[in-house]
């Protein structure tokens, strides 16, 4: 019955769609409403009603693969090219779950149903050249963006910035050590120094864009993608299950929190480990957590990362590099332009006066952002959605070995305290951020400069003051790490821990020398051959988890002794700074306030009473 009745109705669409063009082709002159042709509305009508109506009474039966499961409809076309390709099929029960794959045809085009797609394929960057043969510009576009550099010119200070070059207090650089940091680039095959920048093959259409979920690169290989059952490492009896690359790149789609988290997450070498704000539990939030990420089945708004940071040709706003500190401007109209404003801030959707409660309560809430940033109230902790944050990390206490070999310790909670290859680390949970003042500019410690290292060395400076009207109060991570510098050039330094050559890798032999000397050739640094450990501070921008407007912080909590800002210079807070003298004054002038109205009230009554009585 169901195949009769979408043949009939197939025949009717077809039919008025024939009287659609009948009609154009007649009123090829003035023009007629429908509703003057009682017969060709009709027609037109039925042409509508067609085209709603066919598409879900042509579904096909529950018995049928196609739709009981798309992945058993789409795995025979993986294995059926060469053996090579046959164990990526494997991967097939791991996504089977994933709960995108139930409605996979959201778009307007259904990619399981192109022939170019249907693989088997050897490796991602096949993948990439049948995307590329529809999407023409999107490799391009991809690498002119910093997600492909990691090079940024900062047009503020001149410095020459990106992760290709700039130094952190966790991992501390990658260059020498690219086979296991460059997992985290959109590419593919980043190994070294060699790597081809304009092939635009290399671009990883699907690291962004996969809706299944278990799209995984495989560690140590510049970004590469298992497409058979591998072990790694080498000799560890441990095995990475391979892709099935066909299923994936019939399942694109938007991109998700997932998959930007993916490596946003997961930067630093761990969950939650750089930030603080962002992390794995932001894939399920409630609302508690963050009201715009928390899906609105929990009472957020459902907001992917790209709402906020909205794409223009694959270059994405909002950067910890070029940063926003104010933007006291109103709210912004999507897809009219920014007109050179950064479309990531808070402002650029609820305005610089967001506040609607009573006329004074706005006024005076609205008055704030002046000079505190909105996070500074609407993010009361970091790292509250139970994965830790790491809070330093220091370096000069790894290579401690048991029995000859590298051990990991962990605390309680199952955070690892303790690395033999890495050192030792804090973390936190809940944690008050500090508070700076911040106008956007950032000032970086690069490979190369000179440091003090009798003093604090800071990777990198926030920059502003209470003087500077660009500059509002925010809230931050301060990260402290413990690394290697050169004691007699006075430079930080890079080590090789992991990769080619494997007889200098510090994850292999535990010495400091072999690994800060092909660490510095990689980074063009000169190294004498002497080192020690600096500490060292890194500032990290507090901006997600973003607390319902009834869990902001209180007011007390600032205007209080000992309050959260009490930190902050140039500034006076009602109620947190207090003097004595003039406390006991107050006191006194309100006592004596309090006695001039009781004697008052008693010569009132005294006379009063003489009144009465007539004297």
């Amino acid at each position: 019955m169901p195949s009769r009745l979408s043949a009939s109705l197939s025949a009717w669409r077809a039919s008025a769609a024939r009287s659609s063009r009948a009609l154009l082709s007649e009123q090829s002159g003035q023009p007629v409403s429908l509703f003057q042709r009682p017969q060709r509305s009709l027609r037109v009508l039925g042409l509508l009603l067609a085209l709603v109506a066919v598409p879900s009474l042509q579904a096909q039966p529950a018995s049928t693969p196609a739709a009981s499961s798309p992945v058993a409809k789409a795995a025979p076309a993986s294995q059926a090219g060469s053996a090579a390709a046959a164990p990526a099929s494997a991967a097939s029960a791991v996504w089977k779950a994933a709960p995108n794959i139930k409605n996979p045809t959201k778009g307007t085009a259904d990619h399981t149903k192109f022939k170019e797609l249907q693989g088997p394929f050897a490796s991602g960057s096949e993948v990439t050249k049948v995307c590329l043969s529809c999407h023409t510009e999107a490799a391009t576009q991809v690498m002119g963006t910093r997600h492909w550099t990691w090079d940024y010119t900062n047009p503020d200070t001149g410095q020459v910035l990106g992760k290709k070059t700039m130094l952190n207090g966790f991992c501390i650089g990658n260059r020498s050590n690219e086979p296991l940091c460059q997992g985290c680039h959109i590419g593919y095959g980043w190994k070294d120094k060699n790597f081809d920048f304009k092939d635009q093959s290399k671009v990883d259409c699907l690291v962004c864009h996969n809706t299944l979920g278990g799209y995984k690169k495989m560690p140590g290989t510049g970004g590469e993608v298992p497409v058979v059952r591998t072990e790694n490492p080498p000799g560890s009896g441990k095995f990475i299950e391979p892709v099935d690359l066909a299923l994936v790149a019939q399942h694109v789609g938007k991109t998700s929190n997932r998959t930007c988290g993916s490596c946003h997450f997961l930067g630093g070498g761990g969950d939650g480990v750089k930030h603080g704000d962002l992390d794995t539990s932001l894939n399920k939030a409630d609302k508690n957590l963050d009201v715009h990420m928390a899906s609105k089945a929990k009472g957020g708004q459902g907001f992917q990362c790209a709402t906020c940071h909205q794409a223009d040709s694959h270059s994405i706003p909002g950067s910890r590099i070029n940063m926003t500190a104010s933007d006291p401007h109103g709210a912004a109209m999507r897809g009219e332009g920014m007109s050179g404003r950064n479309a990531a801030t808070c402002q650029s959707c609820h305005g610089n006066k967001p506040h609607k409660e009573s006329l004074l309560d706005a006024q005076r809430l609205n008055n704030h952002s002046n000079t505190l940033a909105c996070q500074t109230c609407h993010v009361p902790a970091m790292a509250r959605g139970g994965v830790a944050t790491k809070m330093t990390w220091d370096w000069q206490k790894a290579g401690q070995l048991k029995d000859g070999k590298p051990f990991m310790k962990k605390d309680d909670k199952g955070n690892v305290v303790y690395d033999s290859k890495k050192g030792s680390f804090t973390f936190g949970e809940n944690v008050v951020p500090d508070y700076i003042w911040f106008n956007g500019k950032v000032s970086y410690t690069l490979q190369g400069e000179k440091i003090n290292p009798k003093e604090l060395v800071k990777i990198n400076s926030f920059l502003g003051s209470p003087d500077d009207p660009n500059a509002r109060i925010w809230p931050v991570k301060r990260f402290i790490g413990n690394q290697p510098y050169d004691t007699e050039n006075n430079v930080l330094l890079v080590p090789h821990v992991t990769g080619a050559p494997a007889d200098a890798a510090y994850w292999n032999t535990f010495d400091w020398n072999k690994a800060l000397e092909v660490g510095a050739k990689a980074t063009d640094t000169n190294f004498s051959g002497k080192y020690d450990f600096v500490k060292t501070e890194m500032i990290w921008p507090i901006t997600h988890m973003v607390a319902p407007k009834e869990k902001a912080v209180a007011c007390i909590e600032c205007h209080s002794p000992n309050g959260r800002l009490k930190d902050v210079p140039g500034l006076y807070v009602p109620g947190q700074v207090q003097f004595p003298w003039l406390e006991r004054i107050g006191w006194i002038a309100a006592g004596l306030a309090i006695v001039g109205v009781l004697l008052h009230a008693t010569l009132r009554l005294l006379s009063r009473n003489k009144k009465t009585s007539g004297v």
